[in-house]
């Protein structure tokens, strides 16, 4: 993502629940074997770095790089880092297709949840390529919208992801990421190249209570909401229902909600 892109979601407080929920061993457990003390790792698209944070407890005293986009929550990332006590770790807007390093420099390029956020994701590895030093690894894993799949399905809710795409595909994004990472990372030039997949699951009332809100808020509340309004693919009172659509599934007892990741470990 350039710096000047602007994010799919925005950085809503329902969508930023959702980011700084993730740790290294709920959402980069692939890559934790190849973490070590010593290594040097570039976070890419970092969020509020609590992914990054993780990283960098593991590869201590080696030294992190997290990058985003947006500097209004690489402020919350440093408070996040400093509130565990992490000081091996430095945070800087950049640009993932422009990444302001030299060739060859880190030991391990990460990025979780980035690439099927932009519009070039193949530009954006080769990057990643650049950056790490031979027999380094690039990391990636983004979720794939179309695995998505809940039960009950309140016909309320069920409009939600047809939304979505077009809002994501509109911003020059892909929601089908995951089972596109192997053709992105070979399109970039890789050709050693190791795939996997995991899944969330939410299925306890307080998850279900959590991810409604943080799903169904931003389809009414965040910039994919507005998003979806300006463009025309819903209005405001049609958001309000997915939204109500998303409490009704979160109050059911039997409540379930799987999302499928796709991952990739690629050899520079």
């Amino acid at each position: 993502m350039s710096a000047n892109a602007t994010y799919t979601h925005g950085h809503h407080a329902n969508v930023l629940s959702a980011h700084q929920w993730r740790t290294v061993e709920n959402s980069a457990a692939y890559l934790v074997p190849h973490l070590r003390a010593g290594l040097s790792v570039l976070d890419v698209g970092c969020g509020p770095g609590t992914i990054t944070a993780g990283m960098a407890e593991l590869v201590a005293p080696g030294r992190v790089a997290a990058t985003d986009a947006a500097e209004v929550v690489l402020a919350e990332a440093r408070r996040n880092a400093e509130a565990k006590g992490v000081t091996n770790v430095e945070f800087a807007v950049a640009d993932v297709h422009a990444l302001d390093f030299p060739d060859d420099t880190f030991d391990v390029v990460h990025a979780h949840q980035v690439l099927q956020h932009i519009a070039d994701p193949v530009r954006a590895l080769a990057e990643m390529r650049r950056v790490a030093k031979p027999g380094g690894i690039v990391a990636a894993r983004e979720a794939d919208f179309g695995t998505m799949i809940w039960y009950p399905e309140p016909e309320a809710m069920a409009p939600w992801r047809h939304i979505y795409y077009k809002v994501a595909r509109g911003n020059g994004g892909e929601p089908e990421g995951g089972r596109r990472l192997v053709s992105w990372a070979r399109r970039a030039g890789f050709t050693d190249v190791t795939a996997s997949a995991s899944a969330w699951c939410y299925a306890t009332p307080e998850e279900r209570e959590w991810w409604s809100e943080s799903w169904g808020g931003r389809m009414r509340d965040s910039s994919v909401a507005d998003k979806a309004v300006a463009a025309g693919h819903a209005t405001r009172e049609e958001l309000q229902r997915v939204y109500e659509g998303w409490k009704e599934w979160a109050a059911a007892e039997d409540g379930w909600y799987s999302v499928t990741h796709g991952e990739i470990l690629c050899r520079a």
